[in-house]
């Protein structure tokens, strides 16, 4: 009944402040103006991370009896604080990269200063140890990493809040199964704080999430990938494929935009998502066959965890083979549409 109150808590007052801010007069408010690199066609408020906020805040404090003896979780608040003032100024000011990143990193500093790092490298049947210093700096750069690729993928109406629906979900049934409540109840916060934003934010949006949201929504992500891999209750690279979807598409982007000279910080319209919108898929139907993938990564993580040897294997093979073909099919796409346009 608890995990029930604590839920309907973060979901109701994420969902009315996501209503509220998406009135254009509410003095909080940024518009996101539509420019050559946009999907949308017409300004939106991105101002929904705070309502995100609101609902993380509200569900704490009914879940505070379960979650105050938990230590970590100060600090990835800590984090999560600076992380959020500096993502809500760079929604007003538009900050310079070098500023935004100091930030990424000072709240990656705090997520990690309790002892959260990754101290080995696990995949199926095998186990090896890593000396303190690159484990710590793989771990820093995880969560910069996980912090950015949301800000990428957070370009379409109801993409980045159905992934944290989806992986947090995932993240807390895990964490409830493996008899961790603390972690489940923090995977259930996250994930009901997400609903109730995109229950505003499914296509057709009325309010995006702005920086302050997909910022906050990817420390989150990297806290938890890490806190999960720290108490032993999954692997690492079970966190990585939980947003998977988000992982794969921003990093192989970002992978070839560098390989063609591009500035990787520099907006565009190259991430698969955005190609399959700009094919004629639209937001919904895009976003739907999106979730349907994120669901089918999900419900493999919550098999893989307590899975044999093999059948881990089979599970990653099969996915990396799974993204190769639908990276192949977006160009077929492709060629299609252009074929029809040349004809």
């Amino acid at each position: 009944m608890r995990l029930l109150i604590i839920a309907t808590a973060a979901f109701s007052m994420s969902a009315g402040m996501s209503l509220l801010l998406a009135r254009w007069r509410s003095p909080l408010n940024v518009l996101d103006l539509p420019n050559e690199r946009s999907l949308h066609t017409r300004p939106v408020p991105r101002t929904g991370g705070l309502a995100i906020l609101a609902g993380l805040i509200a569900g704490s404090v009914v879940a505070y009896p379960i979650l105050s003896g938990v230590q970590q979780l100060a600090w990835v608040v800590s984090g999560a604080g600076v992380l959020a003032a500096g993502s809500y100024l760079d929604d007003h000011f538009d900050l310079p990269v070098v500023t935004r990143l100091v930030v990424h990193f000072a709240a990656a500093g705090l997520l990690l200063y309790p002892g959260l790092s990754l101290c080995c490298a696990e995949m199926p049947g095998a186990t090896w140890g890593l000396p303190g210093a690159i484990g710590y700096s793989f771990s820093m750069l995880f969560a910069v990493w996980m912090i950015n690729l949301y800000n990428f993928m957070d370009g379409m109406d109801g993409f980045a809040g159905g992934m944290a629906v989806a992986g947090f979900s995932g993240l807390a049934l895990i964490g409830w199964l493996q008899g961790h409540i603390s972690f489940a109840v923090v995977g259930l916060l996250v994930a009901s704080a997400a609903g109730g934003f995109l229950s505003v934010n499914f296509p057709p949006a009325r309010i995006f999430m702005g920086d302050v949201g997909s910022s906050l929504l990817g420390l989150l992500a990297a806290a938890m990938s890490l806190w999960g891999a720290h108490e032993g209750i999954f692997p690492f690279w079970v966190a990585v494929l939980v947003f998977s979807p988000f992982i794969v598409d921003a990093t192989v982007t970002l992978a070839k935009r560098l390989a063609r000279g591009e500035k990787a910080w520099e907006a565009h319209r190259s991430h698969y998502y955005q190609r399959l919108v700009q094919v004629g898929w639209g937001h919904r139907r895009t976003v739907l066959w999106e979730y349907a993938l994120m669901l089918g990564v999900v419900a493999s993580a919550v098999v893989a965890v307590d899975a044999g040897v093999w059948l881990q294997w089979v599970i990653i093979t099969a996915w990396a083979a799974t993204y190769v073909i639908l990276a192949a099919g977006v160009m077929r796409l492709e060629a299609r549409t252009q074929g029809r346009g040349s004809g």
